[in-house]
């Protein structure tokens, strides 16, 4: 009974000793608090996207991650008993090493920064970037990412997005299409334009408050040019223009109103006569 009242009395002394529970409490941090961060984190992002706007839903998010993070960090240290003066001291120093020889990051936080304020487009938005052209996924400190629309991945600096020209497509609720039409010569411009205006009135993706309009834009070798310009929710923008363009070739088809192509004609200076053909034999071959 001595010996079993004397191991048990060890153990306690041994749970309750304060390096233990120093190690427990860490345990605690890194097994409970690090996955709740994640969580509370999380929510906190999906909050502020149904609430205001994905991209600030985003920015809050990995805001509130990283400082928590920090945070259990920086306890798990504390209670592991280490004095963290030097460790910040030292992190002071790297930081100033690094920030010389880290320029272009630098930058490129600077100008995410920028980004997030000005929000020239935000989450889930299909922009354009010089020749690159796709939809947002994520607006972060270093780079914009973007999916482009045959599925693939483009990571943009920021500051390369700050120095360049950026369309946001999808910034407003409707969007233009302008479809280039060629008519012959011969063809009546007015019928031509109640026929455009019909197509437009019966389709119910196509908007009529604006209004579709019709102007010529030019003549050119073999043809009238016509642009034929309608309005759209932005999400039909792609379908309505297929749609359109197939409905004016079968509308063109009916009432025999001719799109004119390219072609050669060979005329002998006979008029609609046809045009006299010769066989000439080598003279070697009789």
């Amino acid at each position: 009974m001595e010996l079993l009242s004397t191991n048990i009395g060890n153990i306690t002394e041994l749970l309750l000793h304060p390096r233990t529970l120093s190690i427990v409490r860490c345990g605690f941090w890194i097994v409970i608090g690090i996955p709740l961060v994640y969580q509370i984190s999380k929510w906190i992002r999906s909050l502020l996207s149904k609430r205001f706007a994905a991209q600030q839903g985003m920015v809050v998010g990995n805001i509130v991650r990283y400082f928590g993070l920090i945070i259990i960090i920086v306890t798990v240290f504390k209670e592991l008993g280490f004095n963290l003066t030097p460790l910040l001291g030292a992190a002071g120093i790297v930081g100033i090493a690094l920030g010389f020889a880290s320029q272009t990051s630098v930058s490129n936080i600077i100008s995410g920064i920028f980004l997030i304020i000005e929000k020239p487009f935000e989450v889930d938005d299909l922009i354009t970037v010089g020749s690159t052209t796709g939809l947002v996924l994520s607006v972060d400190m270093l780079s914009v990412k973007i999916r482009t629309l045959d599925n693939k991945f483009v990571r943009i600096p920021n500051e390369t997005i700050i120095k360049s020209e950026v369309t946001n497509v999808t910034r407003f609720p409707i969007r233009r299409i302008d479809l280039t039409i060629s008519i012959a010569f011969k063809e009546d411009v007015k019928k031509v334009r109640e026929t455009l205006l019909d197509i437009a009135a019966n389709n119910n993706r196509c908007l009529q408050e604006p209004e579709p309009i019709i102007i010529i834009s030019g003549f050119g070798n073999l043809s009238v040019d016509l642009v034929f310009a309608i309005w759209c929710r932005k999400e039909d923008w792609l379908s309505l223009k297929n749609e359109v363009y197939e409905q004016i070739k079968n509308r063109f088809d009916e009432d025999d109103i001719e799109i004119p192509f390219s072609h050669l004609s060979l005329y002998s200076g006979l008029g609609p006569q046809p045009m006299p053909i010769q066989i000439v034999q080598n003279k070697d071959n009789k």
